[in-house]
């Protein structure tokens, strides 16, 4: 039940370049961003067609053909495009969904909103993802899909999870979000399952003001998404009009947007080859750093298309707690550097414990056939691994060997002031 008067005083959550305002440092940060050079020429032209240039449509056909798919449908950000993913593979209220459990709330919106039940997989041992491993004893007779997130950028190992979904006759589509242009095995990420949703806010990598998409080589899918997302499920009947038939959204990327997107894609390959480069040196320095780790590439990522970096420190090797070794870190100078508990959804979700504790819709049973339960120890090694994980949102495209340096060693100063 909502309450004005638990919200007083309390600061909302924030997101964008606000969230960034303020961060300074000794290091490069992703405000101001890099704007592609035909920009303004887009903008321009929106507003000199006196607003009926197609620049949605034009992004969503450039967009398709740099992944490589059929369909690009363009959203106002990567929840949105999730939402409609949810809503257009047509899940029936109690329905499972296995989603890892370290993301962002955008992940699971659309699960909740179609009234089906996030089952959240442990992730593996040191690492941000879930595997085929942590989700294959989850599958019940009500699972309906698993929804892959690629954390930081690190992708999922995708075949293992394909071939256990294909076993059960379960759709898998992906959280893309974080993980533009990055490759796994070769293969684009994003494509690699049968839909994905994929974020171009701000402080994403490809970012604009705000923005996302839909990914998809399923033509029917497609179509669906677009009723749903874009029409909110309304066609036209002759002699009558607009007639909703289903419930659906006004969910389409605004021109303006379009077009800053559009510009992006042309810089977009550059930044990510950079990105790449930039994480894979700046984990080799910092793990000459004894008793910090940081988030293992895996072999299969040959592009590593890297929103953040993380690491992880032994906390028997330091007298600090994580939250105080990252603190030191951003009063050395590198701007951002935090903990991340709260990606772990199975605490951070708290409306998601109340409704499972008190059997509401759709908790109940029916539409669900069994109980749940939602805290701290839903996910145990992901709870664990979060307890000593440290992440900078503010590593970019901007980095070059001199700054992985910088960072290396700020992060081993701190080190050895703590160290026991």
């Amino acid at each position: 039940m909502w309450s004005d008067a638990a919200m007083a005083g309390r600061e909302h959550a924030r997101w964008g370049a606000q969230s960034h305002l303020g961060e300074v440092g000794k290091l490069p940060a992703p405000f101001p961003r890099e704007i592609g050079p035909r920009a303004l020429e887009h903008l321009q032209e929106i507003v000199e067609s006196g607003l009926t240039a197609n620049m949605m449509g034009r992004f969503e056909k450039a967009f398709a053909e740099a992944l490589g798919v059929k369909h690009c449908i363009a959203t106002p950000g990567c929840t949105p495009a999730l939402a409609v993913l949810a809503a257009a593979f047509g899940f029936e209220p109690g329905d499972e969904i296995i989603v890892s459990p370290i993301t962002d709330y955008g992940t699971i919106q659309g699960v909740i909103a179609e009234h089906c039940i996030p089952v959240f997989a442990d992730t593996e041992p040191g690492t941000v993802n879930m595997s085929a491993a942590t989700i294959e004893p989850l599958i019940t007779d009500r699972t309906r899909a698993i929804l892959c997130v690629h954390k930081t950028g690190i992708i999922c190992d995708m075949d293992p999870i394909l071939d256990l979904a294909g076993a059960h006759g379960l759709l898998v589509y992906e959280d893309a979000c974080q993980a533009v242009f990055g490759e796994y095995k070769g293969r684009i990420a994003g494509t690699l399952a049968h839909a994905a949703g994929f974020s171009f806010d701000s402080e994403k990598t490809m970012g604009s003001d705000v923005g996302g998409c839909i990914a998809t080589d399923d033509n029917a899918l497609a179509e669906r998404a677009r009723f749903l997302g874009h029409s909110r499920g309304g066609v036209q009947e002759p002699g009558f009009g607009r007639v909703h038939e289903q419930a659906g959204y006004a969910y389409r990327m605004p021109q303006c947007t379009a077009a800053i997107c559009l510009a992006q894609l042309e810089i977009i390959h550059e930044q990510v080859a950079q990105r790449d480069a930039m994480v894979r040196l700046l984990s080799e320095l910092i793990g000459e750093v004894e008793g910090v780790t940081p988030l293992p590439i895996p072999d299969y990522m040959g592009v590593y298309s890297a929103w953040m970096f993380g690491m992880s420190i032994d906390l028997e090797q330091f007298a600090c707690t994580a939250d105080e070794f990252a603190q030191q870190l951003a009063e050395a100078g590198i701007p951002a550097a935090g903990t991340a508990r709260y990606y772990l959804m199975p605490e951070a979700c708290t409306f998601l414990q109340r409704w499972a504790a008190e059997g509401r819709y759709p908790y109940s049973q029916p539409p669900a056939s069994r109980g749940y339960s939602y805290g701290t120890d839903t996910c145990p090694t992901a709870h664990t691994f979060l307890d000593s994980f440290i992440r900078w949102s503010t590593f970019c495209e901007k980095y070059r060997p001199e700054h992985c340096e910088l960072a290396a060693r700020i992060v081993s100063d701190v080190a050895e002031a703590n160290r026991r």
